[in-house]
């Protein structure tokens, strides 16, 4: 049978920690604050805001939302995390992907202060990641948080052989720096690789973030595999599906994150995480 990892329980614990980190910084007279940048209306943004927006609340961090216009220009994104850099209420601002076309995504990730780039996107806090130089310094949230679940899983990583399916800047570089970091051998799959097929069925992990529902089935793995979806897909029902498709009865699988219920939950207590520990960075 093959075993659910419960991102969501992995996410109750961090958030406890997190919960009680924020009690001792208020102590002191320090509120973690946290700012996200909305631009536009795109639904499925929204939603994730408000969950981000009601659990910064429910753990004790300050938490402003800016919410701009879908027809904004580059100037006013601009101006608005140039203000979020200069306030000191605010130690962690996150801009929410995908923004409108007319907006340059990396010029704008490139403003944030990088003391203040919770996401991690600032190319400062990139090539640090990617040099794997001693911290402290914010690391891309879901990625960050993947690395947590698989350690409270006690998925072994050194030497192992992960497949990370998606070379987005969100997800696939920054998570195939982290596993390369953790002694893991990596191979990054994408659009372009040809004999997909060769790798997967030779990896012990495998990491799928393209997007695609039902892209991979239990028989794309080799017998005791490790999977962790963080694909977030509706279905032909409208139904929230991952890149994989599985069964209990599935064979090769041996561990898969649901969706919903994985990497979800885990990208926005890592959220929290790395706002307190910005906070503590800060004093």
């Amino acid at each position: 049978m093959v075993k659910l990892i419960d991102g969501r329980q992995v996410a109750r614990v961090l958030n406890a920690q997190t919960q009680t980190r924020v009690a001792a910084l208020r102590k002191q007279g320090i509120v973690p604050g946290l700012a996200v940048v909305l631009v536009g209306h795109d639904q499925a943004s929204e939603r994730y805001v408000r969950m981000k927006e009601k659990k910064a609340q429910s753990l004790g961090i300050y938490s402003v939302l800016k919410q701009l216009p879908a027809d904004s220009t580059q100037a006013e994104v601009l101006q608005t995390v140039t203000g979020l850099n200069q306030d000191p209420r605010i130690t962690a601002i996150l801009v929410q992907a995908p923004l409108p076309p007319q907006i340059d995504a990396t010029q704008v990730f490139g403003a944030i202060d990088p003391a203040k780039d919770v996401d991690g996107f600032h190319p400062e806090n990139v090539g640090k990641l990617y040099l794997n130089l001693p911290g402290p310094y914010p690391v891309a949230c879901t990625p960050r948080g993947i690395m947590t679940l698989l350690a409270a899983n006690q998925v072994p990583l050194q030497g192992a052989n992960v497949v990370v399916l998606g070379k987005s800047a969100i997800v696939g570089k920054p998570l195939a720096a982290l596993l390369l970091n953790a002694g893991a051998t990596v191979t990054v799959l994408h659009s372009q690789t040809k004999e997909r097929e060769a790798f997967l069925s030779a990896a012990d992990v495998v990491i799928s973030a393209v997007g695609q529902a039902h892209l991979l089935t239990d028989a794309d793995f080799q017998p005791h595999t490790t999977v962790i979806d963080v694909g977030q897909n509706l279905d032909e029902n409208g139904r929230l599906v991952g890149d994989v498709d599985y069964s209990e009865a599935s064979v090769n699988i041996e561990q898969i994150t649901p969706v919903p219920g994985g990497v979800g939950p885990m990208t926005i207590a890592t959220l929290m995480q790395q706002t307190v520990e910005m906070s503590e960075w800060s004093k």
